[in-house]
């Protein structure tokens, strides 16, 4: 290609200095003039004006000069058609191409969002032959560009399919091509592709209908509809989706998977009022523009998911020392929602693992409503109870089925599963095993007493425990404020939300107290146990369903008036059931004094109490238990509720350590296949019905030995 010479703008030399003009000695005026050269016209001027310099044009001065150096005084430059590259003069300006290149042939492979403008006669392009016919064959050089190899011009008749390397003899008018196949053994593949501007999603609104653009980012979602392929795109400015079409119903790019980083060139349209891009050409990026892209788009999520770093509803020593950890799970949760990964939510079926799940939940479906679109929340989030106080293999095995099918069905990412008053124990860890197999993160907000174990599973993980707390601070209080750390435009909707669960978990400790007071003007001790009941209650008969807008009235997140009446019918019913229950019980109970003074009393719950039904085995032994406590202010007292093959316990005044005392008893009592877990004083125990006597007397054993309060 020739440009102008940059150093001498195109005059071939280069000024060095001026000097006076010899010939006129500065004047700028002729001393000789020869008339008869003269036309009348000059003649009349030079009467006028005097005679001008010939040699300085008048100016009385001259310019030294010296040739450009940079284009040998040619005034311009050469530069290779195809690397760029500075040249020499060549003898053929049309061929202008460096050494390097004239020793390689480069066949040029147009992409799909190329028309004809970007054709050049006398190149080399990639084709596929598309249809044959007596005069000769049509090559597609893309699916928008096509030409004729004349017949005249084939050697070989190629069959519809091939591919061939032609070479772009003429553009005629009407843009047709005119092409002659060649057979080239060593060539080089040069990407052509027209030049667009990058936007990210952000950038693109209903105005930009019809314009053509190229985005850049990570594909969140393939989603196979009866006509195009519909790609989820996610970059620094949210998320588009992208629709290719091929065939009605066929997977448009196969090759094209979630995780992939991509460039899409298309055109804006707007489908439904939400704008779509209408895909013309699709690549993957892979090396060093793979990693650009992917460093470019999560340094701005990065930044979008740092959380807000408000102070607490409360004061809370515990909480304080808990803040980073807080804090990193608020933005790992962010980065899930800004990435668009799917998000599921487990907590304890209870009132404390209830409201856990509902603060974290009010605080991100508006966020991923934001990101995703209006129907986000049915692809990108799923909340489930755990009936145990930990990930059973039934829940994970649960989560990953339905993950595996709406990563086949919808072509969504594997999920982060967010664990809440739950998740901390050794039990957990079987689940957490098979959940990273498939490579699914995992974080944990829960205070119950926490193994180490689990932490090689975790990207997060926050227990009042790590920082020398215990179970008083409840998982409601923890994910209320890490909800409010992810989104505090919910704070004011949510803030009972920790008081319910303080009193639902029967916490002591002085946030439960705060907590409680922050809201008295709102709601009364005796309506927020109310709440805490109506959740027991309601989640027992909802047993695995998530109870979506029935939660939410109990909570008080909807309508009042609805609120108030289905929490006094609940608590009608539900307090109907435990004292039908409490009377079979307690007539059934039998205590004993233990050598350190403590109250044991044992109810066989598989035979003495109504089973199926509310209160459940866990809640009824406690409903005892605070008969009991009543019964006996001034002593230690331990009740356990038990089954075939599982024990209940809640004690008060005794100085218990329940995930202890489990693992002691696993390695005691060889055969017996003791597990279980939970709070220091508050847990339950799992055994082989058959070796029952020996694992309840050596529990027994082990409460009387162990330290009292009173």
């Amino acid at each position: 290609m020739i440009k102008e010479c940059p150093d001498c703008h195109g005059r071939g030399y280069k000024v060095v200095s001026t000097e006076i003009c010899p010939q006129c000695k500065g004047k700028g005026k002729s001393k000789s003039i020869d008339f008869m050269k003269m036309s009348e016209k000059n003649l009349d001027s030079i009467l006028k004006n005097g005679a001008e310099c010939g040699k300085c044009k008048g100016t009385g001065s001259i310019e030294v000069t010296t040739p450009c150096k940079t284009c040998n005084g040619l005034g311009k430059i050469y530069t290779c058609k195809i690397c760029g590259a500075r040249i020499e003069k060549p003898q053929d300006p049309n061929q202008e191409v460096c050494e390097s290149c004239a020793n390689s042939q480069y066949v040029y492979a147009l992409d799909e969002s190329c028309d004809l403008k970007d054709v050049e006669a006398g190149k080399l392009y990639h084709g596929v032959v598309s249809s044959k016919a007596s005069f000769g064959a049509f090559v597609d050089l893309n699916p928008h560009v096509r030409g004729l190899m004349h017949s005249s011009n084939i050697v070989v008749p190629p069959e519809v399919g091939d591919s061939v390397i032609v070479l772009v003899k003429s553009i005629k008018a009407g843009g047709k091509l005119d092409l002659i196949p060649k057979t080239i053994k060593k060539y080089e593949t040069v990407e052509v592709e027209k030049e667009l501007p990058l936007k990210n999603s952000a950038e693109i609104d209903p105005s930009m209908k019809g314009r053509l653009l190229r985005i850049e980012g990570e594909v969140i979602q393939v989603k196979q509809t009866s006509g195009p392929t519909i790609f989820t795109i996610s970059d620094e400015g949210g998320f588009v989706p992208c629709a290719a079409f091929e065939s009605a119903g066929k997977r448009s790019y196969p090759h094209i998977d979630v995780g992939m980083i991509v460039s899409i060139t298309g055109e804006v349209t707007l489908r439904d009022d939400q704008i779509q891009i209408e895909v013309m050409s699709m690549k993957l990026l892979t090396g060093e523009k793979e990693a650009v892209v992917k460093g470019r788009v999560e340094r701005v999520i990065d930044e979008k998911a740092t959380p807000a770093d408000i102070p607490f509803l409360v004061k809370s020593e515990i909480m304080e020392k808990l803040k980073p950890r807080m804090l990193h799970v608020a933005k790992e949760i962010k980065k899930a929602i800004l990435h668009s990964t799917p998000i599921i939510l487990r907590h304890h079926a209870d009132a404390d693992g209830i409201t856990s799940a509902i603060a974290i939940e009010r605080a991100i479906l508006p966020l991923i409503t934001e990101i995703g679109g209006m129907d986000a929340e049915y692809y990108f989030y799923k909340r489930a109870p755990s009936k145990a106080p930990f990930y059973e293999l039934a829940d994970v095995t649960r989560d990953i089925s339905y993950a595996l099918e709406d990563l086949s069905r919808h072509g969504q990412k594997m999920p982060l599963i967010i664990l809440v008053d739950n998740g901390s124990t050794e039990e957990d860890v079987p689940s957490m095993r098979q959940a990273k197999v498939y490579g699914i993160d995992m974080l944990v907000i829960d205070h119950h007493h926490p193994d180490d174990i689990v932490d090689q599973y975790l990207i997060g993980h926050v227990n009042p425990a790590h920082v020398g707390g215990d179970f008083g601070v409840t998982a409601g209080m923890l994910c209320a404020e890490v909800a409010r750390m992810i989104n505090p435009n919910i704070s004011d909707t949510i803030k009972h939300l920790p008081a319910v669960s303080a009193v639902g978990d029967r916490s002591e400790a002085p946030e439960a107290e705060r907590y409680i007071s922050l809201v008295s003007d709102r709601y009364t001790l005796e309506e927020l146990k109310e709440m805490a009941l109506a959740l027991d209650y309601e989640q027992f008969w909802l047993k695995f369903s998530s109870g979506k807008g029935l939660i939410d009235d109990i909570l008080d997140l909807g309508d009042h008036e609805t609120h108030k009446n289905l929490v006094s019918l609940l608590c009608e019913q539900a307090n109907t059931m435990i004292q039908d229950q409490l009377e079979t019980c307690l007539f059934n109970v039998k205590s004993q004094n233990l050598a350190n003074g403590t109250i044991m009393n044992v109810i066989d719950v598989e035979n003495y109490a109504h089973k199926f039904t509310f209160p459940p085995p866990g809640k009824t032994s406690g409903e005892v238990h605070d008969v009991l406590t009543k019964k006996y202010p001034d002593k230690p007292v331990v009740t356990i509720g038990y089954g075939p093959d599982f024990a209940v316990i809640r004690s008060k005044g005794v100085l218990m350590n329940i995930p202890k005392i489990v693992r002691e008893l696993r390695e005691e009592i060889k055969g017996a296949g003791v597990s279980g877990g939970g709070h220091l004083v508050v847990g339950s125990i799992k055994f082989v019905e058959g070796m029952r006597t020996e694992v309840l007397s050596r529990l027994a054993e082990k409460i009387g030995s162990a330290e009292v309060e009173y």
